[in-house]
């Protein structure tokens, strides 16, 4: 591993932050109480700004514009094509204001600031043009019916959509919930992880320059505990829509079932299995591994954290991952060397460190890393673990980190039992050259999506979602959209037809 100390800070003059309130009906806003919390720069562990902090009164508030902009406002009854250019006017904003946003999200969430501003914005701005395409497709269909009778079905918004998203993509799961809920005609409320708050506020405004109309979108920040339960318990809230760990994603459940029974679709944790079978080129296969567990410092629901090698290519495949570590470069994300920036804060960052330090005690070889690096803010070394048993804490729980577990297997029918051996079921990867075996194994495996010979390959148009503990529906593609939906069914009679 190298350290990076340089920045672009010289180069890149870094945004001052301009929106830190609670945005409601189109307007930002103090919170009820007043009070504010800090937003911290993983960096260095310095103060970004103070935000303010909203509790069950600004969700309230935010609940009460977002109900009348549904039940009296424009939004659902403008013509989907006129929705259409206002998603596609927001989604020119986004790019033009792309180096600020990449910029924010690397200050709060350390994200690498070069490829945010050159891939997950744009992607972001591809997200919202999809579903502005989707915005004039949203239609029933024509029964036929047993009897004398018309019918069809009618897709209408759901309504109110509360929207809890994560720290670990503040830009990616924002556009992937407002988006198609914007699409299909619904208002919102969006309650960002208190980690991350200054790219949701931003693109509040941005969607309000575009022509989206006052409390069709709303953001309180704040804490989950406070401002997130209060959403999820609102009576007036039509549905949830929540990403984050397994834990929370019970009390969400919870709180909507003790309300009024809004549905709620989840996107929780994951413990991905990467599995390589011994025809692979493994010169081509080791980078996809390493960068399926080191991808934003590991912060990714759908990390490949269990490496599944076979026997005949093990230690091959091990020594080149051992290698590829040695140039792997930690530091700013300011820095365009850098390959990974901190870990979000303090608490995540001492909780892979407590990972790490049970995988010594528990019996795995240390292959690389495995400390935290001399230095300001919240750095972790890449760190792989080789020799690793199936039943270790290492192997069995969400880390959220750049910690690798290393495995070996023997057959086809032992990785596909040891694979689904896990409460996650979020995603996989399966490598090999064989296609009875890729049939084989995906169609086996016990996860929302399954990528042959690559990874991390999401689409606007591909759904994303887990199995078991990982969560129910989907984000993303037509599914996404549909989540947003209701169907109503509506029947006539029709009397002296000439035809059935």
């Amino acid at each position: 591993m190298v350290q990076s100390n340089g920045n672009l800070e010289s180069q890149f003059q870094i945004p001052k932050i301009k929106f830190t309130n609670l945005f409601i009906n189109g307007e930002f806003v103090d919170s009820v109480s007043g009070n504010t919390f800090e937003t911290i720069d993983p960096r260095n562990g310095e103060v970004i700004a103070r935000i303010a902090e909203g509790d069950k009164d600004d969700v309230d508030l935010a609940v009460k514009a977002a109900r009348e902009a549904f039940d009296d406002g424009p939004w659902p009854r403008l013509s989907p094509s006129e929705r259409r250019r206002i998603m596609l006017k927001f989604a020119d904003l986004i790019i033009e204001n792309a180096e600020e946003l990449a910029a924010l999200d690397a200050m709060d969430a350390g994200k690498l600031f070069a490829p945010g501003k050159n891939i997950d914005i744009p992607a972001a701005a591809e997200v919202i043009r999809y579903y502005a395409g989707a915005a004039d497709k949203i239609h029933g269909t024509t029964l036929k019916m047993s009897r004398d009778i018309q019918g069809y079905t009618l897709l209408e918004p759901i309504g109110v959509v509360g929207h809890i998203i994560p720290w670990n993509f503040p830009t990616q799961m924002f556009v992937m919930k407002v988006g198609p809920a914007l699409a299909a005609g619904c208002t919102m409320i969006v309650k960002p992880a208190e980690q991350t708050p200054l790219s949701a506020l931003y693109y509040a405004q941005l969607a309000k320059q575009a022509g989206v109309p006052n409390g069709v979108i709303n953001v309180v920040t704040g804490l989950g505990s406070t401002a997130g339960a209060a959403l999820c318990s609102h009576m007036d809230v039509d549905k949830i829509s929540f990403t984050g760990s397994t834990e929370v994603g019970r009390l969400v459940m919870q709180a909507a079932a003790l309300s009024n029974l809004k549905p709620v679709s989840l996107e929780l944790g994951g413990k991905s299995p990467f599995i390589v079978f011994d025809d692979v080129d493994v010169e081509k296969v080791a980078p996809l591994a390493l960068i399926g567990i080191l991808y934003n410092k590991g912060e990714i629901c759908v990390a490949g954290s269990r490496l599944f090698i076979q026997e005949g290519i093990y230690d091959q495949f091990v020594k080149k991952l051992e290698e590829m570590v040695k140039t792997w470069v930690v530091g700013d994300p300011f820095d365009a060397n850098s390959h990974q920036g901190p870990q979000v804060d303090k608490k995540q960052f001492e909780r892979v460190l407590s990972y790490i330090e049970h995988g010594k005690r528990e019996g795995a070889k240390l292959l690389t890393g495995g400390n935290a690096l001399n230095r300001k803010g919240y750095f972790i070394e890449p760190t792989i673990f080789i020799d690793v048993e199936d039943d270790m804490t290492i192997a069995k729980e969400e880390i959220f980190g750049p910690v690798l577990s290393v495995m070996k297997f023997k057959t086809v029918e032992e990785v596909i039992k040891r694979a689904n051996c896990t409460n996650y079921g979020l995603a996989a990867g399966v490598m090999t050259n064989n296609l009875n075996i890729a049939n084989t194994v995906s169609r086996s495996i016990r996860a929302g999506v399954i990528w042959i010979n690559c990874y991390f390959a999401f689409d606007p148009d591909c759904p994303f979602g887990g199995y078991k503990c990982s969560g129910f529906e989907r984000d993303l593609g037509m599914e996404g959209l549909n989540k947003y939906l209701q169907v109503k069914s509506v029947a006539t009679p029709v009397y002296n037809s000439p035809w059935q």
